[in-house]
């Protein structure tokens, strides 16, 4: 997801979005410990988009 499509979301649509990735990441995980998952760039991909998400959180928090 792009920084620039996450700035045009308000707080609450940002949270239920970290929520969203924070269940992706959880499922991705669980993959990897059954030997399900055959694309191990999804879950850098998904902690990146986790990043990005609470970064954006705190840059509207404090008013920037």
């Amino acid at each position: 997801m792009k920084p620039s499509e996450l700035r045009a979301k308000d707080l609450v649509q940002l949270n239920q979005e970290l929520t969203d990735l924070l269940k992706a990441q959880f499922s991705l995980r669980m993959q990897i410990a059954t030997q399900q998952l055959t694309n191990n760039s999804q879950l850098k991909k998904t902690r990146r988009d986790i990043a990005r998400v609470r970064t954006i959180m705190a840059q509207k928090a404090t008013g920037k």
